[in-house]
């Protein structure tokens, strides 16, 4: 399971209505694809559709889809928002990396 923070959770929805989505029936596509400085990378966008194989979760009334295989990579996994002095933007809180980026947009297993 992901889950979503309320910080998260109002960015998101702000964004998915500037984008034309809908937070109530649209979800938030989380993956995980090859690059970045620690190897792999997040991969994060707005769908309308699900696709076969895909794990759906909701948290924070927001409605995840993830690829079967970027589930194992983020079992347990937060979405944050920072929009602190150091950056703004999404950051993923994963238990299962064991090393990150400082950017928090790449890790390894």
């Amino acid at each position: 399971m992901i889950k979503v923070s309320n910080t998260a959770k109002k960015k998101v929805v702000e964004l998915m209505n500037d984008d034309g989505f809908d937070a109530s029936t649209d979800y938030v596509r989380v993956g995980v694809k090859s690059g970045g400085c620690s190897g792999l990378s997040y991969d994060l966008k707005f769908d309308k559709n699900q696709e076969d194989g895909d794990k759906v979760f909701e948290d924070n009334d927001i409605k995840i889809i993830v690829d079967k295989k970027s589930f194992l990579y983020l079992i347990g996994t937060t979405l944050e928002y920072s929009g602190g002095l150091n950056g703004t933007g999404f950051v993923f809180n994963n238990p299962n990396a064991s090393r990150t980026c400082g950017c928090g947009e790449s890790f390894s297993l």
